[in-house]
């Protein structure tokens, strides 16, 4: 009886645990996307921006579009700025999102040590209760064992002291018939 509770124990309690780490992972999984997607839009604008600057370098609006004025020049190099920016954008997302990347199996390893040490301490529960009711029922075995010896030794008393009250009535009679016939 207690070695199939604690086994229906280990079960139920084996079984919590993918539902929680499921609920985590879940969590992550959408923290992660959603950090991906971060630098994915990042990279988008990093690419339309350049576009931009590759056309700035292209135009010419000086004396009959043969030369480049200031203007052009300084419209290029603040292209060229918000590309810098961007990629500094780009390069902290992508940090967030390998410090995530890192974060996550690292929670993983501690998650699943921590199941590990759960399942040993079950394990040894478990072996506890499997060793206590061994003994239980060892000695359960022995009171048995015991009663039964007791038993005998009820009926063997009974046995002779019933044999010895038949004798000892069979001596009276039979004495009693000796004197009345002297």
């Amino acid at each position: 009886m207690i070695k199939t509770y604690a086994w229906f124990l280990y079960l139920l309690l084996c079984s919590c645990i993918p539902a929680k780490a499921l609920v985590q992972q879940n969590q992550d999984s959408i923290s992660f996307e959603t950090q991906r997607q971060r630098v994915n839009v990042l990279l988008d604008q990093r690419s339309k921006r350049f576009g931009d600057y590759t056309n700035s370098l292209e135009q010419k609006t000086g004396i009959f579009g043969l030369f480049k004025t200031k203007s052009d020049m300084q419209k290029s190099i603040d292209i060229l700025k918000s590309v810098v920016i961007n990629d500094n954008a780009i390069f902290l997302e992508t940090r967030k999102l390998l410090d995530l990347k890192d974060s996550e199996a690292d929670r993983f390893h501690a998650l699943a040590k921590e199941y590990d040490q759960q399942v040993t301490a079950y394990m040894k529960t478990i072996s506890k209760l499997q060793a206590e009711n061994e003994k239980l029922r060892n000695t359960i075995q022995a009171l048995e064992e015991e009663d039964h010896t007791d038993n005998k030794y009820r009926y063997v008393i009974f046995v002779i002291l019933f044999l010895s009250g038949v004798l000892f009535f069979l001596y009276k009679r039979r004495r009693s018939k000796n004197l009345t016939k002297v």
